[in-house]
């Protein structure tokens, strides 16, 4: 007799359909086909004792078992489960009346047990475009997995639990989970707020038009000027995560394995800190098992990169096409794969080596030449991608011991809401378009040209300061942003002049007085 059992592999972010097609007949003999891994090929002893430790009589024949289709690689334990169903309706040591209209996954633990998986959300979002009425998952995965409406997601601790449910003989409930609620209950929740920072005016407002029109943004400092404190309250001020948003940045964690166990929906933008070691692989993405990178990670959210320089050249050169193209492709001789990768790159770096140069108040110790060769490090490519390159200095005693409290991430963040609003209507008919960062030449010239008045102030401007011809888009990018903020139709000579302070890296004096 032959059984067919539905489950699921991913593939990316994304799910596929697999039937599991179990046949029991005359010999003797236990193979898995279907293009297996190594670990699918070692489910046979966990399914063989997992059926026996729940009671049931494992196959005493000959039992093939085929992963359909059988041209795409099968990788993971989450077949465990479907296998072992698959065995047993195939027996028949239990009869399911309408087994088409279920799917499942679970690794098993020797016990029968049912262990969590990777991947639940993107199965559960698969399952829902197929029309499928059930789907059973780990227990540990279940609120994962509920989030996807009009869908019965229901959680198993044991394979005999969903044996006897799969049969009629004991019943399960379906997890349902209130998105909407969810998502009002933890909004405006975070761990650090503006409001805790003293002092830093001017980096702040830098801050919040990178926010506003989603610009990447670069920090020079001494240590101890507070770089990363005030990285770590961006996603505060970040507009909130769209429910299509959230749906998407859970999918890539739940795939990565980088849900805690009974999560939900994220609703929270991630942020991101790979250190200043990873490799290539980590931070993009790929590997023998694909998995998404931490840019992936951080997709609709925020990659921070502390000590810039630190990192190795071949890592920051594979962030030049994901920061212009927002997805990366992880091509292999073996596979292919798409990871979505549109995040706001916030970086920080000292000024010199010793981290001294351009202090009030310490003495740089770096020999001639050696800031000029610190900042080469980053490529002017790369460099080029970053819109806002601001320098932050020590906060000063008087403000460090002001009980003045500073203004709250809230109030900056519905600033940032009101401009993205903005833009969200001004790109509407832009396919691909959702931010001021994002615009190409045609455009800034249909949105963020300055009048003639403008362009010759501008010009003045960067010649006067001897800053570089790639500054010019950007500085009309921002310059945009800053107009959206004072809800300005149009760009102004003070927008130009506050874009063009944010443009520090690209004074071909810097570095040069040492």
């Amino acid at each position: 007799m032959i059984s067919k059992v539905l489950t699921a592999a991913i593939q990316g972010i994304e799910a596929f359909p697999v039937t599991v097609e179990t046949l029991i007949d005359r010999g003797c003999g236990f193979q898995i086909v279907g293009l297996p891994d190594t670990s699918v090929r070692e489910s046979h002893q966990r399914i063989i004792s997992a059926i026996r430790e729940s009671g049931f009589e494992p196959p005493r024949m000959n039992t093939v078992i085929n992963l359909a289709p059988a041209d795409i690689k099968k990788e993971g334990a989450a077949f465990d489960l479907p296998m072992a169903i698959g065995c047993l309706t195939a027996g028949p040591q239990i009869q399911v009346p309408d087994l088409q209209s279920v799917m499942m996954m679970g690794e098993l633990a020797l016990d029968g047990t049912i262990l969590p998986v990777r991947g639940a959300l993107p199965v559960a979002v698969m399952a829902r475009k197929m029309g499928i009425k059930k789907l059973i998952v780990p227990i540990d995965n279940v609120t994962e997995a509920a989030v996807v409406n009009r869908l019965e997601v229901y959680g198993a601790s044991t394979l005999r639990e969903v044996a006897e449910f799969l049969s009629g003989a004991a019943t399960l409930e379906p997890t349902v989970i209130d998105t909407r609620a969810l998502f009002a209950a933890s909004a405006g929740q975070f761990d650090f707020d503006f409001s805790e920072v003293k002092g830093q005016e001017g980096v702040k407002r830098a801050f919040e038009v990178a926010c506003a029109g989603g610009h990447n943004l670069l920090m020079v400092g001494p240590p101890g000027a507070g770089k990363s404190m005030l990285a770590k309250r961006i996603p505060s001020i970040l507009p909130p995560l769209s429910m299509a948003e959230a749906l998407e940045t859970t999918k890539i964690h739940s795939v990565a394995g980088k849900l805690s166990k009974g999560s939900m929906l994220m609703t929270s933008r991630p942020f991101r800190t790979p250190h200043h070691t990873v490799s290539p692989v980590a931070l993009v993405g790929g590997g023998a098992s694909p998995m998404p990178g931490e840019i992936s990670l951080a997709h609709n959210g925020v990659l921070f990169l502390d000590e810039f320089p630190e990192f190795p050249r071949t890592v920051l050169e594979v962030m030049r096409q994901p920061i212009e193209d927002r997805v990366i492709t992880v091509s292999r001789a073996k596979y292919t794969v798409d990871y979505p990768a549109s995040f706001m790159l916030v970086a920080s770096m000292n000024p010199c080596p010793c981290g001294y140069y351009g202090h009030p108040t310490k003495r740089c110790t770096c020999l001639p030449g050696a800031v000029a060769k610190y900042m080469s490090r980053i490529s002017g490519p790369l460099l080029d991608r970053i819109d806002l390159q601001i320098e932050i200095q020590p906060v000063a005693f008087d403000e460090l011991a002001s009980r003045t409290p500073a203004e709250p991430s809230e109030a900056i963040r519905a600033r940032v809401m009101r401009a993205r609003q903005i833009q969200q209507e001004r790109y509407k008919d832009e396919p691909g378009i959702h931010c001021n960062a994002q615009m190409n030449s045609r455009l800034l010239h249909k949105y963020a040209w300055p009048d003639d008045e403008g362009l010759a102030r501008l010009k003045e401007r960067m010649e006067r300061l001897s800053m570089s011809a790639r500054a010019f888009d950007r500085i009309l990018r921002v310059a945009r942003t800053i107009a959206d903020l004072a809800g300005s139709p149009t760009i102004q000579s003070s927008h130009l002049a506050e874009a063009i302070n944010y443009r520090n890296l690209d004074r071909e004096s810097y570095g040069q007085l040492h």
